[in-house]
């Protein structure tokens, strides 16, 4: 018998439960797991409170870790018992072990420890989409980072900034700046203070940004939009402040013929070939030391209920990971 993170109805950060599980073999595809370290991703949250659907209850929450293989089911070629892997966006990752398919893991070069690993996956690969795909930065280009010191925000300001992007992170007070501009970001907003487009005229000489990359969903989403550029990009990609409201399209029009999206990371990685592409550019970032994964905060995966309650809260910054 091993131990996991269930919960038996959604709610708050109390319904998380530290309780024993029969995790059993493998089958056809698929590895036992044994893990090391799990991530925290507001993702969590939504599972947890019943925003996002996690199948049938009791629910193990948790969407990326880090492990070592312990046993292969059939029909698996790529894999070896002893690699070292990890993997994003595969909910059950509140854990000590765990059956996953295996294609949906992959393999950790050298120079990336398990920590490291658990703490960027699934961040660290909506950086790579944000960036590449859903709005590919330019040198030159004006952008706009909500949650700029969080573990998104830092990957993707210092990644950006690697691009040649004109930096503008949105940040809830000095402190929170501060960590910002360390991690690449050019000039931050008190978004609890400042009035967001404003800023963003002020900073661009009038022009505003030419993406916005919003994690917080409904209470940024007018000014999101007051902030770009003709022919902008608003990518919504998180809802930390609640779902969008349905809005009409022709009001895109007048504010400059905007485009607005709205990504996952699941998309991103829905075949073998794109995960194996996102992840190798990653690890080339990290594992030069490019791009810093900071795991600013730590906790046994026990403790997940107070984890939650700080990510919440909105303590954190950086990556936190849950220890096993």
């Amino acid at each position: 018998m091993s131990k996991a993170i269930r919960i038996h109805q959604t709610g708050g950060p109390e319904v998380l439960q530290w309780e024993e599980i029969s995790v059993g073999s493998p089958g056809p595809g698929q590895v036992r797991l044994e893990q090391t370290a799990c991530g925290l991703n507001y993702i969590d949250v939504y599972g947890r409170s019943g925003m996002y659907p996690v199948g049938d209850m009791p629910a193990i929450l948790g969407m990326e870790a880090a492990g070592t293989v312990a046993e292969l089911g059939d029909g698996v070629a790529d894999l070896q018992v002893g690699d070292r892997v990890a993997y994003p966006m595969t909910l059950g990752a509140y854990a000590e072990e765990r059956l996953i398919d295996a294609d949906k893991l992959v393999r950790l070069p050298d120079s990336i420890d398990h920590k490291t690993a658990a703490a960027m996956m699934l961040k660290g690969l909506t950086a790579h989409y944000l960036l590449f795909r859903t709005y590919p930065v330019q040198p030159g280009d004006s952008i706009l980072v909500y949650a700029a010191a969080g573990g998104v925000g830092q990957i993707l300001c210092q990644w950006a900034d690697r691009l040649g992007a004109n930096v503008i992170g949105c940040v809830g007070s000095e402190e929170k700046a501060r960590l910002a501009k360390e991690n690449g970001c050019h000039h931050t907003i008190l978004y609890r203070d400042e009035d967001i487009p404003s800023r963003v005229r002020e900073i661009t000489g009038g022009e505003g940004v030419a993406v916005a990359y919003d994690s917080i969903g409904k209470a940024t989403f007018e000014a999101s939009l007051d902030s770009l550029r003709p022919f902008g990009v608003l990518a919504t990609y998180g809802n930390a402040s609640g779902k969008v409201e349905p809005f009409s399209p022709a009001i895109l029009a007048p504010k400059g013929s905007l485009y607005v999206t709205r990504p996952t990371l699941a998309t991103h990685i829905s075949t073998a070939a794109l995960l194996r592409e996102g992840a190798e550019r990653l690890f080339a970032v990290v594992g030069s030391g490019q791009v810093k994964i900071h795991v600013n905060q730590e906790f046994a995966l026990a403790d997940c209920a107070e984890a939650h309650r700080q990510l919440e809260a909105r303590e954190t910054t950086g990556s936190t990971i849950l220890n096993i």
